[in-house]
């Protein structure tokens, strides 16, 4: 499956349009973690296992979307962003989305 942020793929063309595609992922964090970020929170520095956990969380979301573009009969996903928030206290969501065509072979 191709993917781009971009409208368009350089070199290819755009057969036909699918729809909106997207995939999600909701993390919970952990009380470990939570003290970890805390302290690192004191004494500065990157909080690596919030790093990895979004990480995790944007490949969950991208794999789903990629599934559901698939579903549809689509070859490639334009437009792909991210977005993270909040849901709860506690848990951070990764939405994946992007719109799912197919390209001329």
């Amino acid at each position: 499956m191709l993917m781009s942020t971009t409208d368009v793929i350089i070199g290819k063309d755009i057969d036909e349009t699918l729809g909106l595609v997207k995939g999600n992922s909701v993390q919970s964090r952990n009380f470990g973690r939570d003290m970890i970020a805390g302290l690192r929170n004191i004494v500065g520095g990157e909080v690596k296992a919030y790093a990895e956990m979004l990480v995790r969380s944007r490949e969950i979301a991208t794999k789903a979307m990629t599934e559901e573009a698939q579903r549809l009969g689509a070859n490639a996903i334009v437009g792909v962003r991210f977005s993270t928030s909040s849901v709860m206290d506690g848990t951070s969501e990764v939405l994946a989305y992007g719109t799912a065509v197919k390209l001329k072979l």
